[in-house]
């Protein structure tokens, strides 16, 4: 049940159903769904610990709010500093079983690109932020890896905008970098995951671009 409740509050979530910066709470959705408090404090605990949500003390959760431009320029600065390093590490470092880990994330993602719905595309984020975790978490470095979890960078860019392009990309150089740490081979590793955030960087401020077009003070001239 928890995990069904999952499901249907994060496709909400990613559908902006449920709008950043709004509050929620266990009751009000026990009542919503038709389910008792167990399975929806179960699953607001995993998103909790997702960056989904932000528990209140004494008043629920709250959505967190759509990063701003200037917030995503900043994490983009500091991924490029940690990434490449994490997958250089990463290559010298993991062990056979993170790779086959890495490799089994890679296919479940695989399965899921191409699915319709924002469920399928939210669940997609969650493994994108799992693989880079692995990356982090084989390299050796626990500082990196508590630096790269405090950002949630996936959850806050995968909720900016529904695209399954996105999901084709990111694939393909997800290969690369799991390529070059399998070989082994820490300066190719360094290089694809750099470009995967530089690349992704790309994608995601065209969308600023696109929304300040919009939204900016030149649209109502």
């Amino acid at each position: 049940m928890a995990d069904e409740v999952f499901d249907t509050l994060l496709g909400q979530l990613m559908s902006l159903r449920i709008e950043p910066g709004s509050r929620v709470t266990i009751d009000a959705l026990a009542r919503e769904l038709g389910v008792s408090q167990t399975p929806i404090r179960d699953a607001l605990n995993r998103m909790e610990a997702d960056g989904l949500v932000v528990r209140v003390p004494h008043a629920g959760y709250r959505i967190p709010p759509q990063i701003t431009r200037g917030r995503f320029e900043e994490m983009l600065e500091i991924r490029l500093l940690l990434e490449p390093a994490a997958a250089r590490r990463a290559a010298e470092h993991a062990t056979e079983e993170q790779v086959a880990g890495l490799r089994g994330m890679l296919e479940e993602m695989a399965g899921l690109v191409g699915s319709d719905g924002h469920l399928a595309y939210g669940a997609f984020g969650l493994r994108d932020a799992a693989f880079h975790d692995l990356i982090a978490l084989s390299g050796g470095n626990h500082l990196i890896r508590e630096a790269l979890g405090r950002l949630h960078t996936h959850v806050h860019l995968f909720r900016l905008h529904y695209d399954t392009e996105v999901t084709y990309l990111a694939m393909g150089e997800h290969d690369q970098v799991l390529a070059a740490v399998a070989a082994r081979d820490p300066d190719a590793a360094a290089y694809a995951m750099r470009r995967h955030i530089l690349l992704s960087g790309d994608r995601f401020r065209r969308l600023f671009d696109e929304m300040e077009g919009v939204d900016g003070p030149s649209a109502g001239s």
